[in-house]
């Protein structure tokens, strides 16, 4: 890696690959593209180790004309691309955008690298980041996902995930495009935007607010701390088999209301209030179609690549909880946005408690 494309950059995943890719490589320069929706800010990208090597584009990835000038301008060699519509309640709300982004985007990128490296693909790169949740749902008996487990995608997020996966080895089998691709796990840590669970309750518990469980609280979901995450797609990009997937998972599997429970454990000693933030717990309607549980087989990235995530659960959300009680500034920022509190009262205060 060069000349870095990241695409997405500007929110959660993307943001601290940003953080992690210019403090641990110095040769690397960065073009941050990045369209800076409801869930992408440019307070994520503050204090970089070395902004001269960053450069931001506020733009969208379905721009084939911007797209392709980027690659030219930039002699980009290598793309990663995190750029997503990623919450699965807003696909079940409208599912457009993720249609548009998710599929239509990721093509308009594979189109502009197919063009700038029809000459020489020589090391080059296509990293596609996606997710577990196109596998489906799993029993809580069932082994867990592996690369080889069919596409089962059940919600218009995970089926546009899936849908631009298959994009992506397609360029790989029909025109040597060098790709790799990550299915990744639930990720947490810092810059995430408070819609998704952990920042959602670590918000709402600081506030004072009821904790939205939904349902019974008995889901299922394998949780990654984003900088495990950072390391890994690194490593995949730089040793990682072109035309391979590989999952990524932080090797735990709690239910969600236990997830929940630990978050409130951690804040009762980091922040105590007159009463356990647990009492906050409020369980809601659960979302349609809820996948029960997702769980993950690394074992080909930790035998191949020699990975392993350094960060379990307790330490993750330890790290996570007190960037966020040390960050009240980019909490006011996004939560005070436009629009941010008549979604939240639209998906989760009007669910009402079970």
């Amino acid at each position: 890696m060069k000349n870095v494309l990241v695409t997405g950059g500007a929110g959660f995943i993307g943001a601290n690959f940003v953080h992690y890719l210019l403090l641990v490589d110095a040769r690397v320069r960065i073009v941050n593209l990045d369209l800076l929706t409801y869930a992408g800010s440019l307070e994520n990208l503050t204090e970089l180790a070395d902004e001269s090597r960053h450069l931001f584009v506020e733009g969208d990835i379905t721009d084939s004309a911007l797209v392709n000038r980027l690659m030219s301008e930039h002699q980009i060699d290598t793309i990663v691309h995190f750029a997503a519509e990623s919450h699965v309640d807003r696909s079940i709300h409208g599912p457009a955008p993720f249609i548009q982004t998710n599929i239509v985007g990721t093509f308009t990128l594979l189109e502009a690298a197919r063009q700038a490296w029809a000459k020489d693909r020589g090391g080059k790169r296509f990293h596609h980041v996606s997710t577990d949740e196109v596998f489906g749902s799993l029993a809580e008996d069932d082994p867990p996902f592996s690369e080889a487990n069919p596409y089962v995608p059940r919600s218009p997020y995970s089926a546009s995930k899936a849908g631009a996966d298959h994009l992506v080895r397609a360029y790989f089998h029909t025109y040597q495009l060098p790709v790799t691709i990550t299915n990744c796990s639930n990720n947490y840590g810092p810059y995430q935007f408070p819609e998704k669970l952990v920042p959602l309750m670590i918000l709402n518990a600081l506030h004072g607010r009821p904790l939205p469980v939904y349902g019974d609280g008995r889901q299922i979901r394998d949780w990654l701390y984003v900088e495990d995450h950072c390391e890994a797609i690194r490593l995949v990009i730089e040793k990682g088999q072109p035309g391979e997937t590989y999952n990524i998972g932080g090797g735990n599997q709690p239910y969600n209301l236990d997830l929940v429970l630990e978050i409130c454990a951690i804040l009762d000693e980091i922040r105590p209030a007159e009463k356990s933030y647990a009492s906050l717990i409020t369980h809601v309607a659960d979302r349609p179609g809820h996948d029960r549980r997702y769980a993950m087989d690394v074992s080909r990235i930790r035998n191949d690549l020699g990975w392993f995530p350094r960060y379990d659960l307790e330490s993750g959300l330890r790290q996570t909880i007190q960037w966020y009680v040390d960050h009240p500034q980019w909490i006011e920022s996004i939560s005070s946005r436009e629009g941010f509190e008549a979604w939240m009262e639209k998906n989760y205060a009007a669910r009402g408690a079970r």
